[in-house]
C-alpha cells in the first residue's frame, strides 16, 4: 500500500513543502509514499513548489480505515482528516506542542523537536541519506526554514535552522535575502483572495475553556492593503465562526519588515482577548502588537480571555 504524507488543513509552505520532501525520502529509501494537500495552498506555497519544479499535490477530503499516513507539521487532529483515527498513522514529524487525540493502531514513530521549520527536523532525520537530495528538494528545504522563520526574524528561529538554511543557500548558489524577498512577495498578493479565504487561509482552530477560536495570521510585506479591507473583512469574521463552528475569529496580519502584528478588533470579545492576552488598550477597531511575529510561539500560548 501507498503511504499518503500530508501536514495540516490550510496548507502553508512548510506543511506542502515537508509533505514533498517526505515523499522523497521515502521513496528514496525503499518505501512507496505521495504526498496529498488537505486543501488548497497559500500563494506562497503555491510559489515555492513552482519554483522547484513541483506538481500540488492532490488535495483530499479524508482518509479512509486503514490507510498507511505519515502526518507532517501537526498533531492536532482538528488540522486532520475526520477520519485519522481510523488510517494507519505510522508516524508524525512535528514541531508543534503536543495536543493530544490521536490514536494509533500500534506503536508510531513520533518526532517532535522545538525547532522552527518542521523541515529542519526531517533533514536531521534523514542522516546520510540527506547528501543525496536533489537540488530542488533542497530548495524546499531552504523555503520552509525561511518561510516559518520568517527569514530568521521569527523568535522560534534557532541556530539549528539558520545554519541549515544558510549552508543550503551557498550550495544552491542562491541569495538567500533575495529569495526570501521573493517569497514574501508572494506570500503578500492577496489580490485575487475573498475574505473567508484569506481568514481560513492560514489559521488554526484553538479553544479557551469552552471558548473556540479559529486563530487566524497573514503574514505580510504590505499589510496596509488587508487592513484597508478591514471593513468587509470584520464582517466576514462573523460569517467565518458561524460556519467553522468557532466562537470568533482573531485575526493578526503580521508586518515581516517592521517585525509587528495588527490584531483586527470587531467586537467586544476581542477587544477583551486583545487586552488580556497582550497587556494591550484597544481604543479602535484595530491594535498593533509591537514584537509579536509567532502565532506558535507569542500569539496562542498567551492567548486569554479574561
Amino acid at each position: 500500500m501507498t503511504t499518503l504524507i500530508f501536514g495540516h488543513k490550510a496548507p502553508d509552505t512548510d506543511s506542502l513543502g515537508s509533505a514533498l520532501i517526505w515523499e522523497w525520502f521515502m521513496n528514496h529509501t525503499g518505501t512507496k509514499a505521495e504526498a496529498r494537500l488537505l486543501g488548497t495552498p497559500n500563494t506562497e506555497a503555491a510559489f515555492v513548489a513552482s519554483r522547484w519544479g513541483f506538481d500540488l499535490p492532490e488535495i483530499i477530503a479524508d482518509v479512509a480505515d486503514g490507510q498507511s499516513c505519515v502526518i507532517v507539521d501537526t498533531n492536532n487532529p482538528a488540522e486532520l482528516p475526520a477520519n485519522i483515527n481510523g488510517a494507519n498513522v505510522t508516524a508524525i514529524i512535528d514541531h508543534h506542542k503536543l495536543v493530544g487525540g490521536l490514536e494509533t493502531a500500534g506503536p508510531i514513530d513520533i518526532t517532535i523537536r522545538p525547532l522552527a521549520c518542521t523541515a529542519t527536523i526531517m533533514h536531521d532525520l534523514m542522516g546520510e541519506h540527506a547528501s543525496h537530495m536533489p537540488d530542488n528538494v533542497k530548495g524546499l528545504v531552504l523555503s520552509c526554514i525561511i518561510s516559518d522563520t520568517l527569514e530568521f526574524r521569527s523568535p522560534t528561529t534557532t541556530a539549528v535552522d539558520k545554519a541549515l538554511a544558510e549552508e543550503l543557500a551557498v550550495d544552491l548558489g542562491i541569495d538567500l535575502n533575495a529569495y526570501a524577498t521573493e517569497m514574501f512577495e508572494a506570500k503578500s498578493d492577496i489580490s485575487s483572495f475573498f475574505d473567508a479565504e484569506l481568514l481560513r487561509m492560514d489559521s488554526k482552530e484553538y479553544s479557551i475553556g469552552d471558548t473556540k477560536f479559529r486563530v487566524s495570521v497573514l503574514e505580510t510585506t504590505a499589510p496596509k492593503i488587508v487592513i484597508d479591507r478591514k471593513a468587509s473583512i470584520m464582517e466576514t469574521m462573523t460569517t467565518v465562526a458561524a460556519e467553522d463552528g468557532v466562537d470568533q475569529v482573531l485575526l493578526f496580519v503580521v508586518d515581516i519588515l517592521r517585525e509587528e502584528a495588527t490584531m483586527m478588533i470587531p467586537n467586544a470579545l476581542s477587544k477583551i482577548v486583545a487586552e488580556a492576552s497582550f497587556g494591550a488598550t484597544v481604543t479602535g477597531d484595530t491594535v498593533v502588537l509591537p514584537g509579536i511575529m509567532s502565532r506558535k510561539k507569542q500569539i496562542i500560548p498567551n492567548l486569554k480571555t479574561s
